[in-house]
Order: structure tokens, then sequence, then C-alpha cells
């Protein structure tokens, strides 16, 4: 009874601290995280842990899996340079570097446990990110700072356990590095499979709520053997969502696309509640140990706060060259954007154009060539034989293109005139690298991590306890302030309203076009006509996001309608009208 009064007391103060949070304007983690650190404090509240592979194992999938379902597969693929190196390179240089620090202020520590340690505070945290969408900022610095959290845990997760080891016998880089590499590799391909099978399964499966609940069983059927075999499973459960959120428009109905993104929304208000309230809850128990074992907390507290800002110090020393480098990447985009734009015109064209074109083309070159060989015999046939150049009757000879290679090559070169457009209509600058810098909160993951720390680590209720108020004080602090922060440095966000009314335009055009190449009905107002319609236009812009010629929000606005007149037309049955 008493754990049926905790959970329903629970799912009060998470449904309270989003309706309050929402009007006050304060984010609802930083709402349950003080919250429950008040509760935690009365002295008839009892100590509270909870076990980290509820977190790791229970928790976190879903979380991620959820997560990347939602987010755009174009935008990842746009900014994986960017977000590989956040989730790999800042997450090991953040924790060497904070190794060293742990290593030299806590006594009798070791460079290696340091090193564990800093990985458990690295990461940024997914959860965290939440409190990002919610201050108004750029949709790529919104990109940017969610695909990093849904990777780095990953890599911090392996980098610990491999420091852990190294406390009990040598390794080398190789080993790391292999280890790192098998992880990440195997849990990729064990992702894409079962987010391929999840959508095979769920594509013959006709009632929504079934299709929903598979759905739910999707995380764990990536992380769990992912686990098993020394993989990521957190990387499993991202990838599978990735697979998932890209095709499922494809392979899916819209009513069990709208049942399930319904039901996971509840879902994720739910897990990150209860996350954020056990972070706070936990603290009684966790202060508890240090005093016991240290007499007191206020080396804790000095240590978390040198973590903190030198977590902070290490993120801006590494985003600024990334922005550089993204900087120069949309210069060099610019400069090719007028030949990539010929090339495109050029394939554009009907095959009839293209050749005639060629011909036109190649006679010029050849009356060129004759004015050149007026009084030479070089174009003369010779004993039955031309004797034109070999390399001149090399290019004539060579084959066309297939149809299909250059409509490849059409489409590539369509998506890198669209990488380059989104590169510079959406441009990252100091007042951007600001907001990723201020924005990259540690949470749920650091404290999950520090609790796997065995029994035997030096001075283990410390370092847990440094874990908690690093990732505290990280979203207190910088969650806290980070509307402020966006208000100060005004960084671009992404909105011109007479873009994205072209953008508009251009869609409901792109929409008209689809509709109009329906095939005609014997009765044009009947149902499967108006269905038809609704699957090509949803074709048409699935197209234009894989060829990125839309901003996410907008065609995901676009679908939206269309999934909800396809649902509407299903539920009257029968003729429309």
């Amino acid at each position: 009874m008493d754990v049926l009064i905790i959970l329903v007391l629970s799912l009060l103060a998470i449904a309270g601290a989003t309706a309050i949070g929402s009007r006050l304007g304060v984010a609802a983690p930083l709402l349950l995280i003080v919250f429950g650190i008040a509760v935690s404090l009365l002295p008839f509240v009892p100590e509270i842990h909870v076990e980290p592979e509820w977190i790791l194992a229970g928790v976190l999938p879903p979380l991620l899996y959820s997560a990347s379902v939602s987010m755009p597969s174009m935008d990842f693929r746009r900014e994986f340079g960017a977000i590989g190196g956040l989730s790999v390179l800042l997450v090991v240089l953040s924790s060497v570097v904070l190794g060293f620090f742990f290593a030299w202020v806590i006594p009798g520590l070791g460079i290696w446990w340091g090193i564990a340690l800093g990985a458990i505070v690295s990461p940024t945290d997914a959860v965290a990110t939440s409190i990002v969408k919610k201050v108004g900022v750029s949709p790529r610095v919104v990109s940017i700072l969610e695909g990093e959290s849904l990777l780095n845990d990953a890599t911090a997760l392996v980098l610990l356990r491999t420091a852990i080891a190294a406390t009990a016998a040598s390794v080398s880089f190789g080993g790391v590095l292999g280890t790192f590499a098998f992880a990440v590799v195997v849990a990729v391909i064990i992702g894409y499979l079962v987010g391929k099978l999840n959508l095979i399964l769920r594509a013959r499966v006709t009632d929504a709520t079934v299709n929903t609940v598979i759905s739910f069983t999707v995380p764990f059927l990536a992380s769990i053997p992912a686990e098993a075999l020394g993989a990521s499973g957190l990387v499993a459960a991202v990838v599978a969502g990735l697979v998932t959120g890209r095709n499922a428009p494809r392979m899916l109905s819209a009513q069990h696309r709208l049942s399930e993104s319904q039901n996971w929304r509840m879902i994720e208000l739910v897990l990150e509640g209860a996350v954020f309230l056990l972070m706070g809850l936990e603290l009684t128990a966790i202060i508890g140990d240090v005093q016991r074992d240290h007499a007191g907390i206020g080396f804790a507290v000095v240590v978390a706060a040198g973590a903190l800002l030198l977590t902070i110090l290490v993120r801006s020393a590494y985003v600024a060259p990334l922005l550089a480098g993204l900087a120069a990447r949309a210069r060099r985009g610019e400069q090719m954007k007028p030949k990539l734009a010929q090339i495109q015109e050029h394939l554009d064209r009907s095959p009839e154009q293209r050749a005639e074109l060629g011909l036109s083309r190649a006679q010029g070159k050849a009356r060129g060539k004759d004015r050149g060989r007026a009084k030479s015999t070089s174009g003369l046939a010779v004993g039955g034989e031309s004797t034109i150049p070999a390399q001149d009757r090399q290019r004539g000879d060579r084959p066309a293109p297939s149809a299909g290679r250059l409509e490849r090559f059409s489409t590539r070169v369509r998506r890198t005139v669209a990488d380059i457009d989104y590169y510079l209509a959406a441009p990252l600058g100091w007042r951007e690298g600001t907001i990723v810098v201020w924005a990259g909160m540690r949470g749920a993951v650091t404290l999950a991590a520090a609790q796997t720390l065995p029994d035997d680590a030096p001075s283990r209720s410390l370092l847990v306890l440094i874990a908690f108020l690093v990732a505290a004080g990280s979203l207190l602090l910088q969650g806290g302030t980070l509307k402020r922060i966006v208000a100060w440095v005004k960084p671009s966000t992404g909105s011109d309203p007479d873009a994205e009314a072209e953008e508009r335009a251009q869609i409901i055009d792109l929409l008209r076009q689809a509709a109009a190449s329906a095939e005609p009905a014997a009765q044009p107002d009947s149902k499967p006509r108006a269905l038809a319609v609704i699957e090509l236009q949803r074709q048409a812009l699935l197209d234009a996001r894989d060829d990125g010629l839309y901003g996410a929000e907008a065609l995901n606005s676009a679908l939206a309608v269309l999934d909800a007149d396809q649902i509407s037309i299903e539920l009257r049955g029968g003729p429309l009208g």
C-alpha cells in the first residue's frame, strides 16, 4: 500500500510540475529536482535508493528511442559530423582532463579512478535537452544538442568500464579503441535490424493498440541483445529509433502512428519526470553516506563546483574550433553552389534535350578542330581506318550512363545543394556557440552511472555525491539561467517569416502537383480516390524530406495535416460528402 501511495503521489507531482512549469516559464525538470530535494530533507521521509540498472537498462532505452524516433533524420545526417565530435571526442577529452583534476584534488584516488569519474560527469543528458527546446533557439542548435545527447552516453559508459578495468590491469590504447569500435558497430547492426523488423511486423498488424504495445518493446529488443553481446544497448536503442522514425510514414498507417505518438508522449512525460524526481529524492541517502564516511560534504561541494566549471571550460575550448570548421564548410559550399546548380540544371533536362545539347557541343568542338586541321590529313581515312586520335575515339565510343545512374547522381547533387542552402540559412556564430556550450547539461545518466561504481572504489560515497552535485548543479545553474542567457546573447531563432511563407507556398504547390498526377477514378469523390491522392501527396513530401528540400518543421506540419485528413476519411467510412 505504501508503494502504491508513493507512486500515485509521484504521478501527481509530475503532472503538477508540468502544468505549473508552463505557467511560470520554468522547466518542469527543475521544479521536480527542487521538489525532490525538499521532500528528501524532511525528517520523516526514509532514505530512497534506486538500483542504477533500473535507470540505465529500464528508463534510458525507451527515452532515447522515443527522442530518436521524433528527431528529423535529415537534420541528424547533416549535423552528424558535429554530433559525432561532441559525442566521442569531447567526451574523451573531458574525461581525461577531469580525470587528472580528480586525481589531483582527491587524495589517493589515482588517475584511472579519476578518469572513471570524469567519464561519469562528461556526457550531456538527453532528458536535460528538453529544457533547451522551450527557450526558442535555432532548430539547428537543438538538432546538434539532441543528437549529441543521444550518442554520448555510449562513449561515456564504455570509457567508464574501461577505466574501471584499468584499475585492476593494464590496458592499451588499441584495446580501448577496439572495445569502443566493437560496442558501437555491433550496436548499430542490432539497432538497424531491430528497427527494420519492427516496421515489417507492425505493418502487418491492423489493430492500432496492439501496434503501440509492440512499439513499447522495440527499445528493449534492441538494447538487451546488444548489452548481452558486450555492445552499447543505448546506441542500439537510438539506431532502432532513427530507423523507425525515418521509415514509419512510408510503412505504417496514419492512425497507427498517431496512436503511437500520443502514447509515447505520455511515457516520456512520466519517465522524464520520474528520473528528475528520483534525483532529488536520493539526496538524503547520498549525503548520509558521505557524512558517515567523510565527516561532512563541504569538500564534495568544492570539488563538484570545480568539476562543473572545468566541464564548461573544456566544452567551450572544443566548441570554438568546431564552429570555425562548420563556418569554413559553409563557405566552401557557397563557392561550389553555382557549379552544382549548373550541373543540376543540365540533369533536370529531358534525355532528348541532353542529347541535343551534347550533340551541339560536340559539333562545335568538331568545327574548331576542322579549322585547325584544314591542311592536315589526320582526319582522313587510311586503309579504311579512321585516323581520329585514340583518346578521341575512346571518349566518343564511351557508352552513355544508364538512367538509374543519372538519377542517383542527380539525387546526390540535389541533396548537396539542399545541404548547402541549409548551412547558409542557419549559420552558427558565437551567439549560437554560447548556447551550445551553456546548454550542455548533465542529468540522470551521470547519477545512474556513478552508482554503478564498484564497492571497492576508493571513497565511493564521495565520488557518487560529487557526480550528483555536478548533475544537479548543472541542471539548476545552466538550466535555470538558460532563458536569460538566450535573451542576453540573442542567438538566431532560425525563423524568417518571408522564407517560411515561401516554403509553405512551395509545399502547397508540391501537394497540388501530386494530386494532379493521381489517376482519375470513375467516381472522383469516392473514398478510394481521396485516399489515393493523400498517399501520393505523402510520398511527394517524404521524397522532399529525403532530399532535404524543405525544413523539418514545415514538412512535419504538412504530414500531420495529411494524416488528420486520412484518419477523418477512414473514420467516416464510405463516400465523402
